[in-house]
This record gives C-alpha cells, sequence and structure tokens, in this order.
C-alpha cells in the first residue's frame, strides 16, 4: 500500500503525541512493505532523518510568522501533494485545521482520521474557536471512510455522534529495559525524593491545580516541571510560582533516555491532562513503573482503573503529597500498569491494528 500521514508536526518526534504516533507507524509499515510518506513542517528542526521505506515532504509552515493561520496553510499544502502522490491510504492525525481541506484529498484515496480528544472543549480556545471545531469534528467525520479513537471513552463518545465506522486503538509505549540513577544529579535530586510533571503548558492540563497544591503541602519534596513555558500559559506559570523554591521549571526535555530515568525514580508522577483521549505521556509513565497521580476524568481512569491515585482539585494534589506512598503500593500500581503497558499499548500489537485497518479499506 501506499500510505501518506498528514497532521503531524513532522518526524523525528520533536513535539508530542501525533508525532510520536506518525513516526513509529512510518517506520512499522515501512518495515512491514508498505510505502509510507509523512509530511513535515519546513521549520522541523531535524534534518537529514532517514529510514528505508519511509519519505518526508517537507510542507510551507508560516505559523512562526503569522500565527495560528499558518496551521491552516501548512495541512493545504499538504492536502494539495496528495492529489499528485495518490496514495491508498491517507491517514489524518487530527482535525483541528484539516477539517476544511477535505474536499482537496484525492478521490480515490480511503481516509482514516484519528479524531483525538474532545478539542472543542479546551479552554484555551476562544467560544468561537471552540463552536468551530465543534464543526470541524462534524466535517472530519463526514469525510473520512473510518475514524480511530484512540480511548475507549471517545470510542463510546463517537459511536454515539456519528454513524461512521469507528474502531479503538490505542497509543503504545517501550518499556525501557535499563534506567541510570546518575541522570538525577543534573537535576539535584534523587531517588524517590522529587516529583514530577511533564505537560504542554496549557490550562486543561490542570498544571496551575497541581502547583498550587504543591504550595499547599507540607512535603519538602521538589516538583520539576518539564515543559516549554514559551507561551502565555507557560509565562503565567512561571510568574505565578517563582517564589516557591519547591517548583523548578526545566523546560522542554526531548531525550528519552532521561525522561524514562526522571519518571521511573519520581516519588510521585502527577497527570493533569482532562479533554484528551489517552495521552502518551501517561502511557510512558506507566511503562516506567511511576507512581501516578492522575486528573479524575473518564480518560484517565479508563486506561488507569485502580492502578493510580486521582485528584480533582488542589487540595486534593496537597493531600496526595503529603500522604506517603507505601512500598505495597508502589509496587503493585508499578506492576499493573508495565503489565497493561507490555499487553495492550506495545507499538508492535498497535501497528499492526492500524495496518489490519487499512487493508480492510482498500479491499
Amino acid at each position: 500500500m501506499k500510505i501518506a500521514i498528514l497532521g503531524s508536526r513532522g518526524i523525528p518526534n520533536r513535539y508530542g503525541g501525533f508525532e510520536e504516533l506518525a513516526e513509529k507507524l512510518a517506520i512499522g509499515l515501512a518495515n512491514r512493505g508498505h510505502q509510507t510518506t509523512v509530511y513535515i513542517p519546513s521549520d522541523h528542526p531535524v534534518k537529514g532523518w532517514k529510514h528505508p521505506g519511509v519519505k518526508l515532504v517537507r510542507v510551507l509552515n508560516p505559523e512562526k510568522i503569522i500565527g495560528s493561520a499558518g496551521q491552516f496553510i501548512y495541512d493545504l499544502g499538504a492536502s494539495l501533494h496528495t492529489r499528485f502522490s495518490k496514495p491508498d491510504i491517507i491517514l489524518q492525525l487530527g482535525y483541528t485545521s484539516s477539517s476544511i481541506w477535505f474536499w482537496v484529498l484525492p478521490h480515490k484515496s480511503k481516509v482514516i482520521t484519528n479524531m483525538d480528544g474532545l478539542e472543542w472543549k479546551r479552554s484555551k480556545y476562544s467560544p468561537f474557536v471552540q463552536r468551530f471545531l465543534l464543526r470541524a469534528e462534524k466535517w472530519a467525520a463526514k469525510h473520512s471512510h473510518l475514524l480511530i479513537a484512540d480511548n475507549p471513552k471517545i470510542e463510546h463518545y463517537l459511536h454515539e455522534k456519528f454513524t461512521n465506522q469507528v474502531i479503538y486503538i490505542p497509543y503504545g509505549a517501550k518499556i525501557p529495559k535499563t534506567n541510570s540513577s546518575e541522570t538525577l544529579i543534573e537535576y539535584g535530586v534523587s531517588e524517590l525524593n522529587y516529583n514530577l510533571l511533564i505537560a504542554r503548558m496549557e490550562p486543561e492540563n490542570h498544571i496551575e491545580e497541581i502547583l498550587d497544591g504543591v504550595k499547599m503541602s507540607q512535603n519538602k519534596n521538589p516538583m520539576l516541571v518539564i515543559g516549554n513555558t514559551n507561551n502565555a500559559f507557560g509565562r503565567k506559570m512561571v510568574r505565578k510560582f517563582r517564589t516557591e523554591k519547591r517548583i523548578k521549571f526545566l523546560e522542554g526535555i526531548y531525550n528519552k533516555d532521561v525522561l524514562n530515568d526522571l519518571r521511573f525514580y519520581a516519588d510521585m508522577y502527577f497527570h493533569g491532562h482532562s479533554v484528551g483521549g489517552t495521552n502518551p505521556s501517561l502511557l510512558e509513565a506507566m511503562a516506567c513503573g511511576s507512581f501516578i497521580v492522575a486528573h479524575n476524568n473518564e480518560f484517565n481512569k479508563s486506561i488507569l482503573g485502580r492502578s493510580a491515585r486521582y485528584f480533582t482539585n488542589a487540595h486534593d494534589v496537597a493531600s496526595c503529597i503529603d500522604k506517603p506512598v507505601t512500598s505495597t503500593s508502589r509496587i503493585n500500581y508499578s506492576k499493573r500498569n508495565v503489565s497493561a503497558v507490555r499487553d495492550k499499548f506495545n507499538w508492535r500489537t498497535i501497528i499492526e491494528q492500524y495496518e489490519i485497518a487499512m487493508q480492510q479499506m482498500v479491499i
């Protein structure tokens, strides 16, 4: 099959979940003999990346010059290119800025759309943008031959709302083979004597509530916050908590070995995502055996079940931080979460599920 992957910020991954998915799928599908094309923005920082069977097509991305409108231009350029490359399958990752261009795609190609989370619920968007995204969700469903949900609750939502065929395929994670406590030296922390938060700086990730909880708590452990603060909300968080010495903003870290070491040795890993489906960073924390404290919502609970603590507000966060983790709880939660990644959230199985779905589309 000729497969085109649209909608990511490029591979190799330097951004987030869709990019990790695009990279794993591109490599995995190419290794299975399929011709795979990934569209990436012109300003992607990594040059010269290659893998047999994977073609990268750079597309103009003026987002840094004209703002969010640049995403629409980037998606238009990628969509137009598919009219010449004529793939059998177009895998569209998300619909935020691509849904208005579905009519541009070649008619003979089968379109599969990963619908991501409930984008129209994100509090960072204005009411006008939220209404647009709700409409964009409908457009994406209308013009797709298959919808993919990355979370059981998203699958149920899509089944209830649309008549499309919907299947559930989660994200994946890789269980680290080794960990090194020497990584901790650079960050001035020691084993089980710090807490960790890894997230994009967005309100719906409940970062402010988590950090408010840190400030309210009596525990002296530092909180390492990993995520680019170069946006309005990130700068607000840095200003608000600049006097709280336990909170350390580390900006973005993209070395997976370093991130896995920090997850593995943390006392608690906080996961505040609330409007997406299954966030890849949650699966990565599970794969590392982290003791997870997650925001109490149906998406997180459908993945973690009884293998995490949950919070709804800053007071809950403070209570979790001040309540010591017993060795029995840590071991049991860790074993169950690592087993879940091994059995259900491994990349080999997920690539196979995508391949089967694509093959069924072209029969």
